[in-house]
């Protein structure tokens, strides 16, 4: 199992009347967790597309438990629970804010996909080997 944390804070432009962070900007934090938990495998978005392969994202499914606030400062907690296979990878979300409470958790699907010739693809080798070694206990 891999996982890696990101903090942020929330902006008072992310905000609805109420002063919570508006619903539609979980995803955009999911996405942030997700770039810096690759960055932290040493690769990187760009890294990829450069080389011929987009992440997509292919079902996005989100939890609201608890509201988030202005000037919170949340942690995103980014998990890949099984190696992937095929052409998709999963990442798993969980939010916690400043007392350590869980207040989101969702699961997004994103698939490798070759630019060129417009259809799924492998997952890139450089990230297999990055990920490898945080599976290799595993039985899978």
């Amino acid at each position: 199992m891999y996982e890696h944390s990101t903090q942020i804070r929330v902006r008072y432009g992310e905000t609805d009347q109420m002063g919570y962070l508006y619903y539609g900007n979980y995803a955009l934090y999911y996405e942030v967790g997700r770039t810096d938990a690759i960055r932290s495998l040493g690769l990187t978005y760009k890294w990829m597309e450069e080389t011929g392969i987009a992440l997509p994202v292919a079902e996005c499914n989100l939890k609201y438990l608890r509201p988030a606030f202005y000037d919170e400062l949340l942690t995103v907690k980014t998990i890949i629970k099984e190696m992937p296979s095929g052409s998709s990878i999963q990442f798993h979300t969980e939010m916690y804010n400043e007392q350590d409470k869980i207040i989101n958790k969702g699961i997004t699907t994103l698939v490798f996909f070759d630019i060129k010739a417009r259809r799924k693809a492998s997952m890139p080798d450089a990230l297999r080997q990055n990920l490898t070694p945080y599976f290799a206990n595993n039985n899978h």
